[in-house]
This record gives structure tokens, sequence and C-alpha cells, in this order.
């Protein structure tokens, strides 16, 4: 018996795989990962379109930038407030 949707995404699959674009950004990937940014300039598609285009055949696993966090963080006024009143803070419950 036929399992109508392995048969469905099946056929979803292949369809994305021949998609143009997605071929332009699996051969990327075997370069290694791609910043989304760089994804929607080489193609002129928007991000959403990408997500769209390949939706069955990649895992979206979403990271935050330390380095950046960090350096806005330790160079930031706005932070320094914070980060005195949780030393403070810190310093009175211990």
């Amino acid at each position: 018996m036929v399992n109508l949707n392995q048969d469905f995404e099946k056929r979803k699959i292949i369809e994305t795989l021949v998609d143009l674009n997605v071929c332009v950004i699996l051969a990327e990937f075997e370069q290694g990962e791609k910043d989304s940014a760089y994804l929607t300039e080489k193609l002129g598609i928007s991000l959403d379109e990408i997500k769209e285009r390949l939706s069955c055949v990649i895992k979206i696993i979403f990271r935050a930038d330390m380095d950046k966090l960090n350096r806005i963080m330790e160079s930031d006024e706005n932070f320094t407030s914070v980060v005195d009143g949780l030393t403070e803070l810190d310093q009175y419950l211990n």
C-alpha cells in the first residue's frame, strides 16, 4: 500500500531539486554554511522565498552572533549600568 504522504513528499523534494535557485543554494552549501544576506543578494530573491523553496530539504538552526553581542555589551554605556547593577545585586545576595 502506497503512503500518500510519502508520495507527496517525494514529489515535493524532486520538484525542489530541479529548481535552479535551489540548485545554486545547494551548490553554495557544499562550500559550507551561508549567511541569509549572502543568499538573498546572490539570488535576488527574498529570504521568505528562499525558505519556502527549501522548506522540504533543509533544517533551519538559529544561532546568536555572540561576538557581536559581546562587542555591543562591552562598549555600550546602556549596558554598563545594567552590568554594574547585576554585580551589585550579586554581591548583596552573596
